[in-house]
């Protein structure tokens, strides 16, 4: 069977929200798609596709995942950052799709097969007091999910990440798409000792509600120093959290060191990471519980399978990234990898919108609090073109913090 490329397409479409794509054809007529999709900044990357890689594919044989993954990284001498990473991963999975379906498998029997029958997924509750919050949580287990992110409104914060009660002027819930379209970012307001003060109480009341079963998550967003962080950790033991995301910036891999040795609450980190070089420390010196590295921003499969076969060895397991501003093909992507690695933890899942799902057409299923990427061959996402042409791009901005004396805060 004849593999070489001979056709490189970039395709960006805004189904609900903005996503770009990527399709590689093969001399026999098989098609495999990557996502490239970056929040904020997509027309970035599919320029960096359209001008820089699409033209280097074509002629390139298919089958060579490993070289053409090391072709785009090293040969570019300008190495990482998202907007390279987001390129490079769109290439890879496009390679594995079309592996896939050269061999007739689903791209998890590639890599080694099923470790297990199912990836544990986890939904997100939110609500601006404890009635609005504990009608969120019951309404996701109802939904199947088994495990639930808890995000809270805060008194004294006005409008606050994760918070599903706020609008959107695209409609869709706001902690599933926080980008708001238009050609300016929304500016919200931070309050750190507010939320420090806030945020303990409000597990300690669903924990009363709930029980000590369910396992509950939080996302710090970056928003503390290590000592903040340290004092979150701290007061949220006693309230058994499955993970803390997102404490404290990790760019300084030096200041988990402190908060791990304050407080022995679970830490997850990595959704802003784009490379090994960004997390390597905080495998190697174990001071992360999860990697919640996306398939989509850290260069494809292929890297991200080599820093979880990395974290096996010091007990690390994996909790990937899985927001909508991933598309279904880079979601697909990380979950045939969850289902394959022995280091599996648990998948953030937010259902993409049915506009969406009309121009990606999925294979996974969701059952039970389990999520299985199909048996299709390749990634099991079918991406169509012609509906894509239906929802053309709309400018859309991240939101972004001020403090009350109108310092920019970490977003």
């Amino acid at each position: 069977m004849s593999a070489k490329i001979i056709k490189a397409e970039v395709f960006v479409t805004s189904p609900s929200r903005n996503f770009v794509t990527l399709r590689l054809t093969t001399d026999d007529g098989v098609i495999g798609i990557g996502d490239a999709t970056l929040n904020g900044r997509e027309l970035a990357v599919a320029t960096y596709l359209q001008e820089h890689v699409a033209q280097l594919m074509v002629g390139r044989d298919s089958r060579n995942i490993e070289d053409t993954w090391q072709f785009l990284y090293r040969a570019a001498y300008w190495r990482r950052g998202p907007v390279t990473m987001a390129a490079i991963a769109a290439v890879d999975m496009a390679l594995w799709d079309i592996k896939g379906k050269m061999a007739g498998m689903p791209v998890y029997q590639l890599l080694g097969g099923a470790s297990r029958t199912g990836c544990r997924a986890y939904g997100h509750a939110s609500g601006t007091d404890t009635e609005s919050l504990f009608d969120s949580i019951r309404y996701e287990m109802e939904l199947g999910y088994k495990s639930i992110r808890v995000q809270t409104s805060v008194p004294g914060i006005e409008k606050l990440y994760g918070v599903a009660a706020q609008s959107q002027s695209s409609g869709e819930r706001y902690d599933f798409e926080p980008a708001n379209r238009g050609d300016w970012p929304v500016e919200e307001d931070w309050d750190t000792r507010a939320y420090l003060r806030h945020i303990p109480t409000v597990f300690e009341s669903v924990r009363n509600e709930f029980g000590p079963e369910l396992p509950l998550l939080h996302d710090g967003h970056h928003r503390m120093t290590p000592r903040e962080a340290a004092q979150l950790g701290k007061s949220l033991e006693p309230y058994d959290l499955y993970w803390l995301e997102d404490c404290t910036p990790a760019e300084n891999q030096e200041n988990l060191r402190y908060v791990r040795s304050q407080t022995t609450t679970p830490l997850a980190i990595g959704e802003v990471f784009n490379s090994v070089f960004d997390i390597k420390d905080l495998i190697q010196e174990q001071l992360i519980d999860y990697v919640r590295c996306a398939s989509t921003h850290f260069g494809g499969i292929s890297p991200l399978k080599k820093v979880m076969n990395f974290a096996e060895m010091y007990g690390i397991k994996s909790g990937f990234h899985g927001p909508t501003d991933v598309s279904p093909v880079g979601f697909a992507a990380q979950l045939h990898l969850g289902l394959s690695i022995h280091n599996y933890g648990l998948q953030e899942y937010m259902p993409h919108s049915d506009l969406t799902k009309q121009v990606f057409h999925e294979s996974l299923s969701f059952e039970d609090g389990y999520l299985h990427p199909g048996d299709a061959p390749g990634l099991g996402v079918e991406f169509d073109p012609e509906a894509a042409e239906k929802f053309p791009y709309a400018q859309a901005y991240l939101p972004y913090n001020r403090l009350a004396d109108g310092t920019v805060h970490n977003w």
